[in-house]
């Protein structure tokens, strides 16, 4: 990290301070072999030089654990499922890892309200899995949802799949139990639908990466699990065709449509190239394909509705073609093409992944613009560094995820892309992070989203609930 400097004001680890830390709870040290894994993320991207994870079991250790750090200066970084994209999650230099895998119980489920608490190490997959168990459903699915964690996913305000249908997590997270960087337990895990008593203190933590406190807890409101889900496939020869495929998606499905999920051709051939399955639809290729996903509460309705929609758009042509699911096994290998993209672009070497909000009408522009600029400067082609540049993400909410995959991470395509796509970004009045946050990777062109009083703001709130700076220090943006 050339442009990170460690931070003199924190302490380095004692002897004496592991003996102090191994008292409160189990703890992993740089002699053991597991440690490095708290140390890389999983793009193999970031990196960090921890010699210390420590493994809590209850708030109350995390309580302790904070306030001895406090008292010394040392530097924490709280890690979840570490499956973020951005190096939110791993230390930059020798900051303590405090891991959450242990915190991991349902604390309680009301089937009447439909409200979920639960702590924060619990994994998401776990988490719905329990609760379909209770007929309902966790408002949020994302691809990772085997390994991360749900207090992760509010700590960064993941937006996933399902945002379409049930909203993000601003609305559905009731309330937090958190720890603050002295040690202290803020309680509001509320558990009501309203509660106007003041400020909401726990929208400060939904999206705040770890910067001011640790989530612990988590009060969600989780509604009914569909009785009927639908899913189909479409392939698409113009980008006004897909929008076209979508205004007509909430006019004719409306309160069904829970997902409609945008895929470029090029992620498809990945999929197929380095998966060797076969594509769903066998017909002519075209330029985009969509995924349709509803939910709803009677089969018979939602399957005309869906039939009925997708006829109508080949019959007037604005799809080509297209494939319903039959049953669940069709739907979730439909799905797979959508849900295995991340996964596949990793297969050559790495990934520069870029998580951006732009009005829905240019919401593609910016995947041609880059290949454009990449071809210009000579680093996309035929063995080059670069091996494509991929669009795809959730139309429902204006999220483009523009990959590009390398043969292996280049200073020289990083300088090509940061800050071109940034600045394209600001001008048209989008955002530099629609979901994934702003890590280490973003900090520095917090700018092109923020002005300065909002970063002004967001630099006294970081200020004043940990003036020490010890909360995952290097990231999210310059105190």
């Amino acid at each position: 990290y050339p442009n990170i400097k460690r931070d003199s004001r924190f302490a380095k680890l004692t002897p004496e301070d592991v003996a102090h830390f191994l008292s409160i709870c189990p703890a992993l040290s740089a002699e053991s072999d597991d440690i490095e894994a708290f140390n890389t993320d999983w793009m193999r991207k970031y990196r960090g030089q921890t010699r210390l994870v420590l493994k809590p079991k209850s708030t109350a250790h995390v309580s302790k654990i904070l306030g001895y750090c406090n008292s010394r200066s040392l530097a924490v970084v709280p890690q979840g499922g570490n499956t973020g994209l951005v190096g939110g999650s791993v230390p930059i230099y020798d900051e303590i890892v405090i891991s959450m895998n242990s915190m991991n119980n349902i604390r309680s489920f009301d089937p009447v309200s439909g409200i979920l608490i639960c702590d924060a190490g619990v994994v998401l997959e776990t988490a719905d899995n329990y609760l379909a168990g209770q007929g309902h459903i966790f408002p949020l699915d994302l691809g990772a949802k085997g390994s991360c964690h749900v207090g992760g996913n509010v700590a960064t305000n993941a937006g996933g799949l399902r945002l379409l249908r049930y909203g993000s997590l601003h609305g559905t997270v009731l309330g937090v139990e958190a720890v603050l960087p002295d040690g202290t337990i803020l309680d509001d895990l509320s558990a009501l639908r309203k509660n106007n008593t003041g400020y909401d203190l726990k929208q400060l933590f939904i999206g705040s990466e770890g910067t001011i406190g640790i989530i612990t807890a988590v009060s969600i409101i989780c509604p009914p699990r569909p009785n009927a889900q639908n899913v189909a496939l479409f392939g698409v020869n113009t980008f006004e065709n897909v929008q076209e495929a979508f205004v007509r998606a909430k006019r004719e499905l409306g309160e069904i449509l829970s997902a409609f999920e945008l895929m470029d051709d090029t992620s498809q051939r990945c999929v197929a190239q380095v998966t060797g399955k076969k594509r769903p639809l066998e017909g002519k290729e075209t330029k985009f394909y969509v995924l349709v996903e509803t939910s709803g509460s009677n089969k018979e309705h939602d399957d005309e509705k869906l039939e009925k929609f997708l006829m109508a758009l080949m019959e007037d042509e604005t799809v080509a073609d297209g494939v319903l699911a039959q049953d669940e096994t069709q739907a979730r290998n439909l799905w797979s093409w959508r849900e295995g993209i991340p996964e596949v672009l990793g297969h050559w070497g790495g990934v520069y992944k870029y998580d951006v909000s732009i009005p829905l009408k240019e919401l593609y522009s910016l995947v041609g613009d880059v290949k454009a600029r990449l071809i210009e400067h000579g680093l996309l082609g035929k063995d080059e560094t670069v091996v494509d540049v991929v669009g795809y993400g959730h139309m429902g909410d204006g999220n483009l995820h523009l990959n590009v995959p390398v043969r292996s991470y280049d200073r020289r395509v990083e300088e090509v892309l940061e800050p071109f796509v940034y600045e394209w970004i600001q001008k048209r009045k989008g955002s530099i992070s629609a979901e994934h946050g702003l890590g280490v990777a973003k900090r520095e062109y917090v700018r092109y989203s923020r002005g300065e009083t909002e970063l002004g703001i967001m630099r006294g709130l970081k200020n004043h609930f940990d003036p020490k700076g010890i909360m995952n220090p290097y990231k999210y943006i310059k105190t």
